[in-house]
């Protein structure tokens, strides 16, 4: 993986599953995303909440703002953090409907979704 994560430098041994699961968010290139259910589905195991329980406890040492909903909401709690990510990488977004002012964009889950093969 490269990075400690803060799991592996308190010494507890990280789940298989989880190490898979933050594998596959390290593989995401910048400005791209995969959601929960697509990451489960590239593994062939588990499913989105698994996935979602996963970045919950352990993403914090990957780019977690590339594992997303499916929906293109941005991470609840984390929209502004997730954002300036989304900005410098050049993620496709998409204003919220009426663009009133202080709503967050979507993400643009057809431009910025990523298979997991192409570049």
């Amino acid at each position: 993986m490269g990075r400690m994560s803060d799991v592996e430098r308190s010494g507890a041994e990280l789940p298989e599953y989880a190490e898979l699961v933050l594998e596959v968010a390290e593989r995401i290139p910048p400005g791209r995303v995969m959601t929960y259910g697509d990451v489960a589905e590239w593994l062939g195991e588990g499913g989105p909440r698994q996935v979602g329980r996963v970045m919950a406890l352990y993403g914090s040492a990957v780019p977690w703002w590339r594992v997303v909903r499916s929906d293109g909401v941005l991470l609840p709690g984390h929209e502004l953090r997730a954002l300036n990510h989304y900005r410098e990488e050049g993620t496709p977004l998409r204003e919220a409907a009426g663009a009133s002012r202080g709503s967050m964009p979507r993400l643009d889950m057809r431009r910025a979704r990523w298979d997991g093969a192409t570049g």
